[in-house]
């Protein structure tokens, strides 16, 4: 069966297929359209697959924009499909950390990758993509910049977790001539924290998965696992973890 996942974030638009032993997957600026994003991702895996568009059974849409696409046979929850992906990168994993654009997610799995249970901090950009984007944007850096920019042995506590006051606090740490390596390890000290209280009171259970694009940023690695006090895995495509649950499912629907 030939089946296609499609994970519509507020920044990126990633998507999967799986045809037998076959994965191939593709990511692009989601844009000012998830519907055109979606269609965008979808012809590149085709194209990239050698696969014709009727010859696709499933389509599976999750992710920020999924109610928009409606071209998609099933729409289902990020949570779900981060799970099923994790499940298959890492059957050993029962803690995913999953922090994307728009939200942060803990989720607890059980065997097989069914979810046990799950928190989500989607009301403030705190602890997201979207607030560390902000903040390198006052620092004069690309947010891809962050991960390899920052210096922890000058770290500076960041007091605010508030986009608009952390912003105001950077500018007036530069305007003193703190340094940026020091802020920006201060400013991913935060996000750990944030997201390490959450999955604390969810009750951390190792081994612990970490998701989304910001899990490819070094800093928010390093300061997840020491506020945690444990490893976190990271997989080469934890861009496209929900995208592969995505496209199992519609594989097995």
């Amino acid at each position: 069966m030939i089946g296609i996942g499609i994970d519509i974030g507020s920044v990126a638009t990633k998507g999967v297929i799986i045809d037998g032993a076959l994965q191939r997957r593709a990511i692009i600026a989601t844009g000012w359209s998830p519907r055109d994003a979606g269609q965008a991702v979808i012809g590149q895996l085709l194209d990239l697959s050698g696969v014709d568009r009727y010859e696709v059974e499933q389509i599976f849409v999750t992710g920020y924009g999924r109610v928009a696409f409606e071209e998609a046979d099933k729409t289902i929850t990020e949570i779900k499909c981060h799970a099923r992906g994790i499940a298959e990168l890492y059957p050993q994993v029962r803690t995913i950390i999953d922090i994307g654009g728009q939200d942060s997610k803990v989720i607890r799995v059980g065997d097989n990758g069914q979810v046990v249970d799950f928190a989500m901090n989607d009301k403030c950009a705190a602890g997201t993509g979207r607030f560390l984007q902000v903040m390198a944007t006052a620092l004069g850096l690309d947010v891809s910049e962050l991960g390899d920019a920052e210096d922890p042995a000058q770290m500076l506590s960041i007091s605010s977790m508030c986009t608009v006051f952390a912003e105001s606090e950077i500018i007036g740490l530069l305007a003193r001539g703190n340094p940026k390596g020091g802020i920006i390890a201060g400013l991913h000290q935060s996000v750990g924290k944030r997201v390490a209280a959450m999955a604390r009171r969810m009750g951390v259970k190792e081994e612990v998965a970490f998701t989304g694009g910001v899990a490819i940023n070094r800093g928010v690695q390093r300061a997840l696992q020491e506020e945690l006090g444990c490893a976190v895995i990271v997989s080469d495509a934890c861009q496209y973890t929900g995208a592969l649950g995505a496209a199992l499912l519609a594989c097995k629907s």
